[in-house]
């Protein structure tokens, strides 16, 4: 189940991966390159509201996954026929195909866990499928390099051809994730026989009509959500030509400090996440992320300070403000609209990614890396804004968001004790009621036939325990 998503994570950032050769090979230009990932995020606008649905009540779990699974691999591929043909339009064409499963088989990798795991057991297996996404993601920035090294030395020249070879052995580990999906099917009809087990479903309720229901705190949070991601991401994929370039570093130096954040990020999203749900203050954290990552940016802007310094504080800023923010937004909608807002908070991120992927490319290619770090730095100031804004919001609305661990549990349970309580009064008053409800013609004559000690029938006394008066029966 965790290397389900393992080569979606993997050939996701071959492009970060290999910017040098991409761009040399393809002769395109940074914007022509970052269109990559925007090429990626565009189907996923309007998947992240069907993704649920289809999976629900189109494909079911088990074939919906190999179908997502199926188009990552035929993305990688059409992605890689399109660097041996010399074709760019191609290699675009092959990112919107891998868009359309890669998100998709993200929901069909959880709706999985939830179908098999239940409890403390899930939050374990939810941490090692981010943990092995993670891994994934920090093969591919320190592996793809060198795979393109031993193909140019078996090639004895560069080139596209060189390029497409290497993508299509990056697209193996896709092929593997979807033999995974495979046996993960075959299990999951096992168990559906053995232990007379449902298929797994997403729980999702889509209704754009919710969207007018939005609370400020949440269209607050998308604001932090699409501005925070915008000025890591698309860094990420630009990022080795970055070290290269301003600190002089060698390609395998680039991409191992371009991969720290995710190396970061598999073991210390778990321990956050259990930090947060322990000691609550989800706004508080989110505003250190926030603080941590303008900081991070800043001295890779401004100064020649050693970069792992700015890096793996990204990186842990990146692993807390996904353990804070995400949450949040089960705190401040009903539980009914919950996938529509995590569906539409997906859908802005995606559209927030693409199109800064592509304003990134543009600003790198006319200004230089000093504006790209100080647009990615106005993103980041964005977001602490609406941070603050929240922080406000939430305090003059007598919100949650900021309440401790502790103080939740308590007015959970208070909560509780009062449904409970409002339960039991209704099931009294129905009672109540149930007593003064007139009877029909039949029993108030047995009834009345009974206090005069008339003969009843023989079928009146199988239905003794329902009536009210046996006392007076003879």
């Amino acid at each position: 189940m965790c290397f389900l998503g393992f080569g979606s994570y993997f050939c996701y950032d071959n492009p970060a991966a290999l910017q040098t050769q991409v761009q040399g090979d393809m002769k395109v230009n940074t914007a022509q390159f970052m269109s990559l990932y925007a090429w990626y995020s565009w189907p996923n606008v309007v998947l992240c509201f069907f993704g649920g649905f289809l999976i629900d009540r189109v494909f079911g779990i088990r074939m919906g996954t190999i179908i997502f699974g199926t188009f990552v691999c035929v993305g990688q591929v059409i992605f890689a026929l399109g660097a041996l043909f010399n074709a760019f339009w191609l290699m675009d064409a092959g990112r919107f195909v891998f868009g359309i499963g890669g998100e998709s088989l993200a929901v069909a990798q959880n709706t999985y866990a939830v179908s098999w795991f239940k409890g403390k057991e899930l939050n374990l297996v939810f941490g090692l499928q981010l943990s092995m996404a993670r891994i994934g993601s920090t093969v591919n920035m320190n592996i793809m390099g060198w795979v393109y090294s031993r193909v140019q030395d078996l090639l004895g020249s560069t080139g596209h051809t060189t390029l497409g070879l290497t993508l299509m052995i990056g697209g193996v580990t896709c092929i593997f994730s979807l033999i995974c999906a495979l046996i993960l099917a075959y299990l999951d009809k096992r168990a559906e026989k053995l232990l007379c087990k449902k298929q797994g479903k997403t729980g999702e309720v889509i209704k754009l009509t919710d969207v007018k229901d939005f609370s400020l705190s949440l269209w607050l949070i998308f604001i932090i959500c699409v501005c925070y991601y915008a000025a890591v991401f698309p860094f990420i994929g630009l990022g080795k030509v970055f070290f290269i370039e301003k600190f002089k570093f060698s390609p395998q130096e680039a991409s191992a400090i371009n991969s720290i954040v995710y190396i970061i990020s598999a073991p210390m999203s778990p321990v956050f996440g259990f930090l947060v749900d322990k000691l609550g203050k989800n706004i508080i954290w989110v505003l250190c992320a926030v603080l941590t990552t303008l900081a991070s940016h800043i001295m890779l802007a401004f100064t020649f300070w050693n970069p792992w310094i700015a890096m793996c504080m990204l990186g842990v800023a990146y692993s807390l403000l996904a353990c804070a923010l995400w949450p949040m937004v089960a705190f401040v909608v009903p539980e009914h609209q919950l996938g529509t807002a995590y569906g539409f908070m997906q859908s802005i991120q995606n559209l927030g990614l693409a199109i800064i992927s592509i304003a990134a490319g543009t600003i790198l290619d006319s200004r230089g890396y000093l504006f790209l770090e100080v647009f990615f730095s106005a993103c980041i100031c964005l977001s602490l804004i609406a941070v603050v804004m929240l922080y406000f919001v939430n305090r003059l609305t007598g919100g949650d968001l900021n309440w401790s661990a502790k103080k939740r549990e308590k007015l959970q349970k208070l909560a509780a004790a009062e449904a409970e309580e409002q339960e039991k009064l209704r099931r009294q008053n129905e009672d109540d009621l149930a007593k003064l409800r007139p009877k029909d013609h039949i029993s108030l004559r047995n009834r009345y036939l009974s206090r005069l000690g008339a003969q009843l029938p023989a079928n009146y006394y199988s239905h003794l325990p329902t009536l009210a008066h046996r006392s007076v029966l003879k």
